[in-house]
């Protein structure tokens, strides 16, 4: 390419990329931290090791010295920190860095990377490598652990939830490596990257360190002006007698809410969020808005738009008519990474879904002038269902609002009414989504498709140190917050000044396992002797009072009189005080 065909922003790029800035270290290790710091890494989440030697005196070299680089936190288990950068990118949409302890502390982090390959976070996880040599280093083998921890292949633990994985090898390397890391994580689909940091590298000694301005390259983003199907997308919807919009993971992606309710404002298309839900994909008060049930409406349906949904609905319940168009926008429409995948897609759109719905719209927009009659029918149909289902909703509120033990619905009312509306809710199951209002993007965000159970404690701290000046409610059920790891949760909230609303559904039970064998066999033995085995957890210990070790503010809640007040007395605490606060409220045994 000549130079006059390289446009003015790429040129200035290159020359700003030309520029190389040296500076004084004294280990890799050090370098590592300061190239992070420079490359917009704000955290490092850490578990620590003995392979973390020589990063502990990096850090404490680069506080003394008043240098840039990741803060490091203090994380006492591993669930809770790969969460914390989870949830902090959620809110700030920065990649962050976690750290922990060669291979076992690897395999305590799996559930956590496999959340964040699922939802499609960039996470930069690391680990230590326990040391190569022997002996002949000063970083060589020391402790006896150092040969039982060692792996053939440590990256083998997470290779199938990675975009990457590598190890480190030299201090040469060490720009390309962490450039390479931030631009694999980075590109669409986004993603979580491994890392392993033998304990030589790491302490490997130097004087100075060099590192280009800009890194060496950036993620293209997927958002081109006339995405590949547009314009079989729009005719298909214009021409559709009954079109509907399933919205899965819309709300992961800046702008695209706002998409997405002009498409249904121009069109009067009604949007149904997919199952799994775990973003505020559409404004529940929107009259366009037709609920969580896929399933009903996708029968009738004769195009069908799915916007960023790997699920959007369960063909053991429900599926498409035949003939019926199925349009799916999203970075990754055909779910490549799923091993077994059998959607159908007539027009898939790859793009950066707030780009493919803005050009659909534009299209849209030509198509439906002479439509104006149809439309207004269609939207009265659709707000009528909608004040319907609202209406339904709040009447089994209504009805359950005095029952005890308390019903889970009553509780997500309660939360409803006492929060703001900017107020961050992370849900790890038993808030229910007919009893919530959300009407802003970036206010909701439900537990990961992969279902590693214990992502809502730590995402929750996560969100709250990306999103200081908000308040974050937290809402888990009684086993979700068992493998959350409460103490290492409770730790850095106090620790890190995070003062968090949990808020515990304790039915008692594994709920989701006793209904899967409820479903499954519904006249089978445990159904017929009301026998449950591996699903009860009771007798249920006093949650409440673990957030007190914490400084924190606990209260168990009984009376259903009590809800919304407890939790306007837990809010005080948390907004007022500065305290993280634990209410242990005591739901219905599901039977």
């Amino acid at each position: 390419m000549s130079a006059k065909m390289v446009r003015p922003e790429s040129y200035q790029r290159a020359t700003q990329r030309a520029a190389v800035e040296a500076v004084r270290v004294e280990t890799a290790a050090e370098a590592y931290l300061t190239l992070l710091g420079e490359r917009g890494i704000d955290y490092l989440f850490g578990n620590g090791g003995t392979d973390f030697a020589s990063i502990i005196d990096a850090l404490a070299h680069l506080e003394a010295t008043g240098r840039k680089a990741p803060r490091p936190i203090t994380v006492p288990h591993e669930t809770v920190a790969g969460s914390m950068a989870h949830g902090f990118y959620l809110v700030t949409g920065r990649p962050q860095l976690v750290m922990v302890h060669v291979t076992v502390g690897t395999a305590n982090l799996l559930a956590a990377v496999m959340n964040a390959s699922r939802s499609r976070v960039p996470v930069i996880f690391s680990a230590g490598r326990t040391p190569i040599t022997e002996k002949g280093s000063p970083a060589s083998r020391n402790v006896h652990i150092h040969w039982a921890q060692e792996s053939f292949d440590q990256a083998s633990i997470v290779r199938e939830w990675v975009k990457w994985d590598y190890e480190l090898r030299d201090l040469a390397q060490l720009e390309t490596v962490v450039d390479r890391a931030l631009s694999v994580a980075m590109a669409e689909p986004r993603g979580p990257v491994y890392l392993s940091l033998p304990r030589e590298v790491l302490a490997q000694r130097c004087e100075s360190f060099s590192f280009r301005k800009m890194p060496s390259a950036l993620a293209p983003e997927l958002a081109h002006e006339r995405p590949e199907g547009l314009e079989e997308a729009a005719n298909a919807l214009a021409q559709a007698k009954n079109p509907l919009i399933v919205a899965g993971a819309a709300g992961a992606f800046p702008g695209t809410v706002a998409e997405l309710i002009r498409i249904a404002d121009t069109a009067a298309i009604p949007v149904v969020e997919a199952p799994g839900r775990n973003f505020c994909n559409f404004p529940t008060t929107h009259p366009m808005h037709v609920g969580f049930n896929s399933h009903e409406l996708i029968k009738e349906a004769d195009v069908i738009l799915v916007v960023e949904s790997g699920t959007p609905w369960l063909p053991a319940i429900g599926e498409p008519a035949p003939g019926a168009t199925v349009i799916s926008v999203g970075m990754d429409p055909l779910q490549l990474r799923h091993p077994i995948w059998g959607y159908p897609v007539d027009v898939p759109i790859v793009c950066n879904s707030r780009a493919a719905l803005a050009a659909l719209n534009s299209e849209l927009g030509e198509r439906l002038r002479e439509q104006a009659t149809e439309v207004g029918e269609r939207r009265q149909r659709w707000t009528q269902l909608h004040e319907r289902q609202r209406a339904v909703w709040r009447a089994h509120a209504d009805v359950v609002k005095g029952d005890r033990p308390i019903d889970p619905a009553w509780v997500s009312r309660c939360i409803s009414d006492v929060k703001s509306a900017d107020t961050i809710c992370l849900n790890e199951y038993d808030l229910s989504p007919l009893q919530t209002e959300f009407t802003e993007q970036g206010t909701y965000f439900g537990p990961p498709s992969a279902g590693g159970l214990g992502w809502a404690l730590g995402a929750a701290l996560g969100a709250k140190l990306g999103a200081p000046e908000r308040t974050v409610i937290c809402a888990v059920g009684d086993g979700s917050y068992i493998f959350g790891a409460p103490s290492a949760a409770h730790f850095v909230a106090r620790a890190q000044n995070l003062p968090v609303l949990f808020v515990i559904f304790n039915n008692q039970c594994w709920g989701s396992v006793k209904e899967s064998n409820r479903t499954l066999h519904p006249e089978g033995w445990a159904a017929r002797n009301q026998n449950y085995p591996l699903c009860d957890l009771r007798p249920s210990p006093d949650y409440e009072k673990i957030v007190e070790a914490f400084g924190g503010y606990g209260e168990k809640v009984e009376d259903p009189a009590e809800m919304r007040s407890a939790l306007e007395r837990a809010l005080r605490a948390v907004r007022e005080e500065k305290r993280q606060a634990v209410l242990n409220v005591i739901c219905k045994y599901p039977q």
